[in-house]
């Protein structure tokens, strides 16, 4: 490992103690991973190339002429070929987990190796149990409260269809019933939670062009269209797996939106009449605040001039001071005992 290891997640720095599984392989790398260990892996592969659903990750990888980088809710069999060597960073969804290992499988086909890691909070240890069907995994390593497996897929694993990883719910709000639609490991699966309904329970009246940030299955953007059927409605998402489960959930409810990936608004192309959010705050196993300060301190370029931001947040979360920082005020639309609607306006 290069002197630069203490810039790696436990999990590569586990990774790099196993070189020898890479060194001349055709390397596939996939899952939670939040370093660009990749580009390392690069000097003893054959070939590396990443697929991943985070757009952040994407960029960041994409800049290194050593490896290519896949970004998307599916990988593409031309993607997949030549790769004799998956490593799989395991998140800490199940469902997920499932989904990666369905799709990586069918993908590269029998004889292919795949080494496994994460952390042990994550859940990594059911990997076992979960490889059972394609070939035997065991365990190689455990360090730095992670645990390394090695496996071989012996048997052909079923053809992958995106579609039947979809699941549904119902959700009425008011006269309206909307189908929601969600893959594994996007925030809202099989529910509607409490933020997001006090969100929606106390929106502005909204008009012109509204952005719906860190969409997740769509829900909150569903319910606006819904009821304000000639806004013009943007939905973001720095995950591919949000971005086709939003795609999903306007399909089946007959609604128009534009969805895009992105990293707060990198990708984002106009400024806004309203910035309305449940904004995300972990990433992974770890609490994550940077994407929602960066949106309320960069929000001001992005409001027209009579714009509106509305966001829900857990009550124990500092936006307030950063609202009064940078939008010059603020007021609070709605509370319960666990959330807050904060609303300011350019």
């Amino acid at each position: 490992m290069s002197s630069n290891a203490s810039i790696y997640s436990a999990a590569s720095q586990v990774v790099a103690r196993q070189i020898d599984f890479f060194t001349g392989r055709h390397v596939l790398v996939a899952g939670e991973l939040d370093d660009l260990y990749p580009i390392e892996l690069a000097a003893v592969a054959s070939s590396v190339r990443v697929f991943t659903t985070h757009y952040g990750q994407h960029l960041s990888l994409s800049r290194s002429g050593k490896i290519s980088s896949h970004f998307g809710a599916e990988l593409s069999a031309d993607d997949a070929q030549g790769v004799d060597m998956i490593l799989l960073y395991w998140p800490k969804a199940k469902a997920e987990a499932e989904y990666l290992l369905a799709m990586l499988l069918a993908s590269c086909g029998p004889g292919t190796e795949i080494c496994i890691v994460g952390e042990n909070r994550s859940g990594v240890r059911s990997a076992e149990k979960m490889f059972a069907s394609y070939g035997p995994l065991n365990k190689y390593d455990t360090a730095r409260r992670c645990s390394f497996y090695w496996g071989r897929c012996q048997e052909q694993a079923p053809a992958f269809k995106l579609e039947d990883w979809f699941r549904s719910y119902t959700l009425t709000i008011g006269e309206h019933t909307l189908t929601i639609r969600s893959l594994p490991g996007v925030f809202s699966l099989g529910e509607f939670d409490q933020g997001s309904r006090l969100l929606v329970d106390n929106l502005p009246d909204l008009s012109g062009r509204v952005l719906d940030f860190g969409c997740g299955a769509g829900v909150i953007g569903a319910v606006m269209k819904t009821r304000y059927p000639d806004i013009t409605l943007d939905l973001a998402d720095i995950s591919a797996l949000a971005i086709a489960s939003a795609r999903e959930t306007f399909r089946v409810n007959h609604l128009e939106g534009c969805f895009i990936a992105t990293d707060v608004y990198q990708s984002l192309p106009e400024s806004y009449d309203f910035l309305i959010s449940n904004p995300p705050f972990h990433a992974g196993l770890k609490t994550f605040y940077a994407a929602t300060e960066q949106f309320i301190e960069q929000s001001p370029t992005h409001l027209t001039a009579n714009g509106e931001l509305v966001i829900v947040a857990n009550n124990f979360l500092q936006y307030p001071p950063l609202l009064e920082r940078c939008l010059g005020g603020y007021d609070i639309r709605a509370k319960n005992n666990k959330f807050s609607i904060y609303h300011a306006k350019k």
